[in-house]
């Protein structure tokens, strides 16, 4: 069944206090993944992710490694315990946002030292930037692409404003300048929009007002070793497969600015004839958008001892 699966790896939004403790106490290949992270980054990530505070755990900084590490854990399990490689798991991979670090992670082409930094210095340099550049993001609710293509488009006349994430039918998210995006709200409601919502985030994410973490992002990524991946990896921007280093890097460093197309990605595995969709790591954010998208397709989430019994039967 590998060539008909997807693995995909969640993003920021997922995670909260106390994931991935169960695996932590339960497998020692779990356990050294936590360890590990905590020594590369110097500093007790693990404690933060299992007993919070919460404060601690939300700030950029932390949350992308540590969803990150979560998902590791349960790769590392598959491969230890279950003796099952990635590779054999699954066809395609993908992550939505700092999740595609974990796909590339996965799939060997980013070792487990340097997605941790890399992830860390991330998460500083987008929260550096939105102490600098202040912005908002919004979700508009019930629309389509186009619509809310053309109502940021508006919106741009009253500061930078563009789609963030494309996440599913439905589900269109912005950012860009307070100003412009408040516009943006009510020029949707003004359509007819039934819902959109200013979201309880740092900073503009996925927009212009994050020029300065991309740039040092292209300083970071030119000095990484990146292998080609065992899996092909999903580009979030560019909804095509990331096969060599320097279209990885290029696809890592235009995420931060652009889009994430998941709507697309989830359409570009139906095209490719997958029939399910395992979700690793913590929450079920993505299976929810995938089966959204394409009611058609299966999906599963793994993020307890629980999940993993029941994966086994699957392959």
């Amino acid at each position: 069944m590998k060539e008909k699966t997807a693995i995909v790896f969640p993003g920021q939004g997922s995670q909260f206090v106390g994931m991935g403790k169960e695996l932590f106490n339960n497998f020692s290949s779990a356990k050294l993944v936590f360890e590990k992270i905590n020594d590369i980054l110097n500093k007790n990530l693990s404690k933060i992710i299992f007993d919070g505070p919460e404060d601690e755990l939300v700030k950029t900084e932390n949350t992308q490694p540590a969803l990150m590490a979560v998902s590791m854990a349960l790769i590392t399990i598959l491969e230890k315990e279950y003796n099952k490689k990635f590779e054999d798991l699954c066809s395609i991979t993908a992550g939505h946002s700092l999740g595609e670090y974990s796909a590339l992670c996965a799939s060997k082409s980013i070792s487990l030292e340097d997605t941790s930094k890399l992830l860390a210095i991330r998460g500083t340099e987008m929260s550096k930037c939105a102490l600098e550049n202040p912005g908002s993001m919004a979700a508009i609710l019930g629309s389509d692409y186009e619509t809310v293509d053309i109502i940021v488009n508006e919106a741009k006349q009253h500061g930078i404003c563009q789609i963030a994430n494309d996440n599913s039918n439905g589900q269109i998210v912005i950012s860009g300048t307070r100003e412009a995006v408040n516009v943006a709200i009510e020029i949707s409601k003004s359509k007819g929009i039934k819902r959109a919502i200013m979201l309880p985030v740092s900073g503009a994410f996925h927009s212009a007002l994050m020029e300065n973490a991309k740039q040092k992002m292209f300083d970071i990524l030119s000095t990484t070793k990146i292998d080609q991946p065992k899996v092909p990896v999903i580009s979030n921007v560019f909804v095509q497969p990331l096969i060599d280093s320097e279209q990885i890097k290029k696809a890592l460093i235009q995420q931060i600015t652009g889009s994430v197309r998941w709507r697309e990605t989830i359409l570009f595995f139906e095209k490719k004839g997958i029939e399910q969709i395992i979700e690793i790591g913590s929450g079920k954010v993505l299976s929810g958008l995938a089966s959204r998208t394409c009611p058609n397709i299966k999906t599963f989430s793994i993020q307890t001892i629980e999940d993993l019994k029941q994966l086994i039967p699957l392959h």
